[in-house]
């Protein structure tokens, strides 16, 4: 099991291993999230906007300006 140890200014080096695990990088922000428990879950608190690629599936077809438009307004109408 990795383990750190905490600097006198309440710093911690995240083990190697650890951050390959949780595709952490230099430069990259964590969250410390309190779990019901006591315990804390630390978490990625930021993703490379690549991340997201492939997340919304492509349409079946093209939808152009013209039904973009009428969807929204249709949205907005309440339909």
């Amino acid at each position: 099991m990795p383990t750190s140890t905490i600097t006198s200014k309440g710093q911690i080096t995240i083990p190697a291993k650890v951050r390959i695990d949780m595709g952490l990088s230099a430069g990259d922000r964590v969250d410390f999230i309190r779990m019901e428990d006591g315990h804390y879950a630390v978490v990625p608190a930021s993703h490379s906007i690549r991340s997201l690629k492939g997340i919304v599936p492509r349409p079946d077809r093209p939808v152009s300006l013209e039904d973009m438009q009428k969807a929204i307004i249709a949205g907005a109408a309440g339909e």
